[in-house]
């Protein structure tokens, strides 16, 4: 018994000494970001309305106005770094950035390697192809014989897995616009997207619609690793903060339910 009680009471101050560690750990990205002055951001390279170069040669978009508003609210100096979006995970998990700021969806799998804030906005999967391939539902889509085209390594191509088993998954390591310019050159007969990021791209392309129905809907999150946990509660706090406050929410508006954007940009 008193053997029992000795191994008790190693196991808990082993589990005390990995708490505190991992406290120790957890803030160390906040410290390096204090220290010196800036915060590291990944985006995605092309991903409008998300993150995009705009027609000034200015990065901008939801995901860099949300940025640039934290990072002045802490006193520190943003530093964008892009990439596509397989790059994403990596760059994070190599220290090469703080955060992801992207459309990310927080899987099961990708929770392996980093960890994600509350939903800071959400997304309507759909299916989107040329109107003379007459399809009217993205329902149409999933049948033998048919190519649907969607972000490398995204959660688009995990929908078009999920829901579309029947037809053809070709995966574009250029976003959302490489996809587009598939569809319209006829290499692959449908893309699978988010209603927001396809609207700015079909608004310049009247020959592409939107097909009938939502696909799914899923919520859209930053990540940071596992040891920054000091930073994960600072920036679902700030979500918190610019929800409340409303500022939050005229981002969202402008950005990513409507596409007022477009003539600020394009």
């Amino acid at each position: 018994m008193a053997s029992i009680k000795r191994m008790t009471l190693l196991t808990a101050v082993v589990l005390s000494m990995f708490f505190m560690a991992s406290v120790a750990l957890a803030e160390s990205t906040m410290q390096k970001i204090v220290k010196s002055g800036e915060l590291i951001v990944a985006v995605q390279t092309q991903g409008p309305p998300v993150s995009f170069v705009n027609k000034d040669g200015k990065r901008t978009g939801l995901v860099i106005d949300i940025m640039e508003m934290m990072a002045a609210d802490m006193g520190v100096k943003l530093v964008l770094q892009d990439y596509d979006w397989k790059g994403l995970i990596p760059s994070l998990s190599s220290g090469k950035a703080d955060i992801i700021a992207a459309d990310m969806t927080p899987s099961a799998k990708r929770h392996m390697q980093v960890i994600f804030t509350e939903p800071v906005f959400f997304a309507e999967n759909i299916v989107y192809a040329l109107k003379t391939k007459g399809f009217k539902s993205w329902k149409d889509v999933n049948k033998a014989g048919v190519t649907v085209g969607a972000t490398q390594a995204s959660s688009y191509a995990s929908v078009a897995k999920k829901f579309l088993t029947e037809a053809k998954l070709k995966e574009y390591a250029g976003g959302n616009p490489q996809t587009f310019q598939a569809i319209v050159a006829g290499r692959v007969d449908a893309g699978v997207s988010d209603r927001a990021s396809v609207a700015g791209l079909i608004s310049q392309n009247s020959d592409v619609k939107v097909l009938e129905g939502t696909v799914n809907k899923e919520p859209l999150g930053f990540a940071v690793r596992p040891d920054s946990l000091h930073l994960l509660h600072a920036l679902n706090n700030y979500m918190r903060l610019i929800r409340h406050d409303g500022r939050l929410g005229k981002l969202v508006d402008y950005w990513w339910n409507s596409t007022e954007w477009e003539a600020d940009h394009k």
